[in-house]
């Protein structure tokens, strides 16, 4: 493996007397693609936040660049400008324009002037295919261009690396294709990337790794061909093949791995 960009220690997460996650051990290499699956509750969202310190571990260690975020005396928001980040919902500003959605967390966290951020801003744009809508507004766009809008405004910060938590799973069928186009682009650019998904087609294609965490673990680590073609375990193997299977799928159909833990952050404490 190249140099570990992103590396895991020992991580656990607890929300009250749920354990959430228990014990993660992860490192992903400098331009690695790693999918992260498991079924609902399994606690992939929770670690992709623990990463950028969204959620703070209850106990182990996180790196990003060979920087610890989880040490007391980091410079948290020094770090977190490395990182990326990409969710469910698109979180834009509804009452300014797609540029300015680019440009003021340019301006206000990296102190870029005004000409500056909106160069950067335009070039993102132009990379997610959506340079004609730089003066719209949100609200006109689909929930497939708002998420690609989305995805440029954590590029036009730089990053080292990006987190991408379930970023398809909000979106109409018909509109995943795109940004998951734009994902394959970065990917073959060499950005670092740690994905959350249910898109088994885009793990395929694209991971360099696949990650199945199951009830708060890491059960299998490989290549899609391992993970995704030849599954070891059996709980892997019976999550895609209910995944793939769509009349059971519709009948074990659950919320969000995101929602779950919410869920349980709310009743625990």
């Amino acid at each position: 493996m190249s140099r570990p960009e992103i590396q895991v220690q020992g991580l656990h997460k607890s929300f009250g007397d749920n354990e959430v996650l228990r014990g993660i051990d992860l490192e992903i290499g400098q331009g690695e693609v790693v999918c992260v699956i498991g079924p609902s509750g399994s606690g992939k969202s929770t670690l992709l936040r623990c990463v950028n310190l969204l959620e703070e571990p209850t106990k182990g260690r996180v790196f990003v660049g060979g920087a610890e975020l989880t040490d007391p005396d980091v410079d948290i928001d020094a770090v977190r400008r490395r990182i990326g980040m990409v969710f469910q919902q698109f979180n834009l500003f509804p009452h300014v324009t797609v540029t300015e959605n680019l440009t003021l967390p340019q301006r206000r966290v990296l102190g870029r002037g005004k000409a500056q951020a909106a160069k950067v801003a335009a070039e993102n744009l132009a990379r997610v295919g959506l340079a004609e809508k730089a003066d719209a507004y949100p609200s006109s766009l689909s929930g497939g261009q708002q998420q690609r809008v989305a995805i440029a405004r954590a590029l036009a910060m730089g990053p080292q690396v990006m987190l991408f938590d379930e970023p398809t799973s909000a979106l109409d069928p018909e509109l995943v294709g795109d940004v998951l186009a734009v994902m394959r682009m970065l990917a073959d650019e060499g950005m670092t990337m740690m994905v959350v998904t249910h898109e088994m087609s885009f793990a395929r294609e694209v991971a360099d790794r696949v990650v199945f965490m199951d009830g708060g673990a890491v059960v299998e680590d490989g290549t899609p061909e391992q993970v995704i073609g030849n599954p070891r375990h059996d709980r892997t193997r019976h999550f895609l093949s209910r995944l793939l299977d769509p009349a059971m799928a519709e009948v074990e159909s659950t919320p969000s791995d995101k929602a779950d833990d919410d869920a349980a952050a709310d009743d625990d404490g």
